[in-house]
């Protein structure tokens, strides 16, 4: 009878965090449907701002921009962009196992607190740490951009770069690093902002019609960039919020598939158990009933 005790209060025990992951699963998809939207809506207007620089570029003879300058690499400056809570499956471990091999001298900024403590348990320099919502909205990420910014035209770093869960798809977030500044090749930046096998609404065709710059071109190359890298960093947070999300409502919809298989496993051992005690019940009527007859 003790057994069969155990396994109800095993099976109640598997119900109740059932409830907590399907709960956790529901609100999960509900934030990733919202964080996806956000992440594709702002895809083009990144594409269009890299597309709107290389074209500027492509029809100036002389481009002179601290952010376009090729240095020496003496220290590097990574954004790492984790999330503030688990419970994501392995999308924060696959992105800090991308930093374990950087041997290089590195000035970390961390936005969330999973990244914040693996940087601080691991002894790597930490700069500065932020903290943005679910909606990222830009406000939220202007002084992260002015932080990095700054860094960089100070010289305390020589390059920008992100890590981060990159969004393919529900099921996909691929851990990367992209190097943001210097703006040394417009061609692969612009190529890192496109998802690979996914067709873009912009127009594909080089466009070889004269511009006339307003109010001048020095003016437009020396503010174009500066919007392009700050667009292009917010477009890789929402892409990580969007893994965030995602990678949630994956781990949480396993979570509950697995209580449901446990709870069926269980379930038959209780039914066979308990079906055990009454046949050992009758069995010991029966013997008793025929002890009684001799």
């Amino acid at each position: 009878m003790s057994k069969i005790a155990h396994i109800k209060r095993r099976i109640k025990s598997v119900k109740n965090t059932r409830q907590i992951t399907r709960a956790m699963q529901l609100v999960a998809a509900s934030k990733m449907k919202r964080a996806q939207d956000r992440a594709l809506a702002g895809r083009d207007y990144a594409l269009l701002l890299a597309r709107m620089l290389h074209a500027a570029v492509k029809r100036t003879d002389e481009i002179t921009h601290p952010f376009m300058e090729d240095r020496e690499v003496k220290k590097r400056g990574i954004l790492l962009v984790s999330t503030d809570k688990g419970l994501c499956g392995a999308l924060n471990s696959n992105l800090f196992r991308m930093l374990t091999d950087i041997e290089d001298d590195v000035d970390y900024y961390s936005i969330g607190r999973k990244g914040k403590q693996y940087l601080t348990r691991s002894g790597k320099n930490l700069v500065a740490d932020f903290e943005v919502s679910d909606q990222v909205r830009f406000d939220e990420i202007r002084p992260i951009l002015e932080e990095l910014l700054n860094s960089y035209n100070e010289g305390k770093i020589d390059t920008v770069e992100i890590a981060f869960p990159r969004f393919i798809n529900t099921m996909i977030q691929n851990p990367m690093i992209i190097k943001i500044l210097p703006l040394v090749n417009l061609d692969e930046a612009l190529a890192l902002l496109k998802l690979k096998g996914e067709e873009n609404t912009l127009d594909e065709e080089i466009d070889e019609r004269e511009i006339k710059f307003e109010p001048d071109v020095a003016t437009i190359i020396e503010e174009l960039p500066k919007l392009y890298v700050k667009q292009e960093i917010y477009q890789f947070i929402l892409s990580a919020k969007a893994s965030e999300h995602s990678a949630r409502m994956v781990a949480m919809k396993s979570a509950t598939d697995n209580a449901n298989n446990l709870v069926d496993d269980l379930t038959l051992k209780f039914n066979k158990a308990r079906q055990a005690a009454i046949t050992q019940e009758i069995l010991e009527i029966a013997a008793a009933t025929a002890s009684t007859q001799q």
